[in-house]
């Protein structure tokens, strides 16, 4: 099993959520987050002023799906979220041991 964490623009979130359920892969975790990367926020001017808007808002999606379904749902996120500019975000995927469902108590790929 592996998590997938996608941290993606707040304007991709609706098109990229879609995408997955239609695929199959609904279950999901999401937090609206702030933060940049290396462009290091931007600099916009508001009434004659210039200034600097370091974090910016973000959307993070967490998904635990089995070793098969990695490329899909990662080739999906990135078809669905790619812009071409910078900001556009990063997919994170890490080994996850196990799994366990609370309320039956199983383990494992049946409980994802």
């Amino acid at each position: 099993m592996k998590k997938i964490e996608a941290v993606v623009r707040p304007e991709k979130f609706d098109i990229i959520k879609d995408a997955l359920t239609e695929k199959g892969y609904g279950g999901m975790s999401v937090a609206e987050m702030k933060g940049h990367g290396n462009q290091k926020g931007v600099s916009e001017v508001w009434r004659g002023k210039r200034y600097r808007v370091d974090l910016l808002p973000k959307i993070k999606i967490e998904l635990v799906v089995s070793d098969d379904a990695v490329d899909q749902v990662v080739q999906t996120i990135i078809e669905e979220s790619q812009t071409g500019s910078i900001g556009d975000g990063k997919i994170f995927v890490s080994e996850i041991s196990n799994v366990y469902r609370i309320r039956t108590g199983e383990q494992g790929d049946t409980a994802i």
